[in-house]
Formats: C-alpha cells, structure tokens, sequence
C-alpha cells in the first residue's frame, strides 16, 4: 500500500480574472496500492469562505476531476507521494460558500 496526499493547485482571482493567489488545496491522503495518471477522483467541490479554500459539502456539490501528476519526494522522512489533480479556478464572489452557511445558519 502507498500512502498519497491528494492535492490540486488553485487559482483564486478577482471578477476581472486577476490572479489574488495560488494555492496547493490539500484534500486529504488516501492509503491506495496502485493510483495512476488520467485516474478520476471524485471529491468535494472547492469553494471560498473569505479567501481560504474550503470544500463544498453542500448537497450535489461534488466534481470529479483528473490524476494530471505524481510526485514523490525522496527527500522527506517518511517519503511523501502526491497525487496532483488538474487545476482549477475558482472566483472571488462567485465561489464564496462562507455567505451560503452564514445565510442556511440564519434561518
């Protein structure tokens, strides 16, 4: 068994598709014995509360996305495989699931 991060970079930008950062997402380590490139994994859907990303467990907020690297760093004890998803964006305003709860909270 090999035990991976699954990790995948995201974009966060403004509505005039200004880069505000990038950041590796980490989603979770899995133990598995065999994971490959083109693989699928079904996750959460990201979102925004603020400027941190979070997952989106609201109800039919999952997304299935691409293995598109593996990496394995030799360097750190105990070795570390990361299994990288394809990137994504994701929009200041737009993907803010921290006014979603505030408001489901309210009521």
């Amino acid at each position: 068994m090999m035990k991976c991060r699954i990790c995948q970079w995201v974009k966060i930008v403004d509505m005039d598709d200004e880069i505000i950062s990038e950041v590796l997402f980490e989603h979770g380590e899995i133990d598995t014995p065999l994971i490959m490139m083109g693989s699928s994994v079904v996750t959460h859907g990201l979102g925004l509360k603020q400027f941190e990303v979070v997952n989106d467990t609201r109800e039919g907020k999952q997304t299935r996305n691409k293995v598109v690297d593996i990496e394995i760093d030799l360097l750190s004890k105990p070795e570390i495989t990361r299994v990288i998803l394809e990137p994504i964006k994701l929009i200041v305003g737009q993907h803010d699931v921290g006014l979603i709860y505030q408001q489901s909270e309210v009521k």
